[in-house]
């Protein structure tokens, strides 16, 4: 019997070479998932897996990192990690960005808070251009409390509006301090305390259970300084004794220890020691005159959930590498 012979199929054999680029093709831009691409190329799902690999092996296709996304994940598991916070939320975008930081925060605050809670609120910029953006939502039983007494601000925000806009906007209750930030002596500042309203006022203070600030600069043109809080031989003062930031209007060293001095004895507020070790700090900052105090305030345990931008996120990290 003759032996039987063969039709053709009709398909030319795929060399190695084709089929690894169509497997790469059908991967990587048509998004087949392997089981869907061994059907289509007539092969095992094995065979799949080793054309992917060799396409990554040979050049043909290149595995890439966006390098901006990259940076924001390794700046923010680095901070996490070397001062043992909770949460690093990094703004994008390559320059520094008050109002971009200031505006992820606002969008996040609502999810840090719980009914019962007593927020205390500092004041600056920054704050107050996250309490014009704070997402709406009523949380039962919030005590807003504004922890720097009132402050003579240029800028068209203050102290108290800071507090209020945030409470108005979860629909707590607000504790405003009805005064000062500094008078004019000692004297003056403990008198004021003892006064039966402020006295309740600045009671609140002890209930405190979660924070909102800023770290404020050591530079000229300070808040602290436009403020009138300080004047500038003040600043020059603190700063030749270490001072590298503020909380809260009190100026703090690199350890992030409150740096008592000439100024302090006139200040009515919470002082910088009464926010270590609650159970929420939040620190909302950006600027690269700020990463030194930002540094500062998170070595010294202010701090559990970090909000910044990407340059001064990437500062944070190269100071602390230059001090190791």
């Amino acid at each position: 019997m003759p032996p039987r012979k063969t039709q053709p199929t009709g398909r030319t054999p795929r060399l190695p070479d084709d089929l690894i680029l169509e497997a790469a093709w059908l991967y990587y831009y048509e998004d087949r998932n392997q089981s869907e691409i061994a059907e289509t190329l007539g092969v095992s799902r094995s065979s799949v897996v080793g054309y992917l690999q060799q396409a990554r092996d040979s050049g043909i296709v290149e595995v890439r990192l966006d390098p901006k996304r990259f940076a924001r994940h390794h700046h923010a598991r680095t901070l996490k990690e070397r001062y043992g916070l909770v949460d690093v939320q990094i703004a994008p975008g390559d320059d520094f960005s008050l109002e971009r930081v200031a505006l992820l925060a606002a969008r996040c605050l609502p999810d840090l808070l719980e009914p019962g809670d007593t927020l205390g609120v500092a004041w600056g910029q920054t704050v107050f251009t996250l309490s014009e953006h704070v997402t709406a939502r009523a949380i039962q039983d919030l005590t807003v409390v504004q922890m720097v007494g009132a402050v003579n601000s240029p800028y068209g925000f203050d102290s108290e509006s800071c507090a209020s806009r945030i409470a108005a906007a979860f629909r707590g209750r607000c504790v405003n301090l009805h005064v000062p930030a500094i008078v004019s002596s000692a004297a003056m500042a403990e008198a004021l305390q003892r006064e039966s309203v402020i006295a309740a006022q600045l009671s609140e203070l002890g209930h405190i259970n979660k924070a909102l600030f800023a770290v404020g600069s050591c530079e000229t043109d300070s808040h602290i300084v436009t403020s009138g809080i300080a004047g500038l031989e003040d600043l020059a003062d603190y700063r030749a004794r270490g001072a590298v930031g503020l909380i809260c209007s009190r100026f703090i060293d690199r350890a992030g220890n409150h740096l008592a001095g000439r100024l302090d004895d006139r200040m009515i507020g919470l002082t910088p020691e009464k926010i270590r070790g609650l159970s929420t700090g939040i620190l909302v900052s950006s600027g690269a005159e700020k990463i030194v105090g930002m540094a500062a305030t998170l070595q010294g345990g202010y701090a559990t959930h970090l909000f910044t931008d990407l340059p001064t996120a990437a500062g944070i990290v190269a100071l602390g590498e230059s001090a190791a």
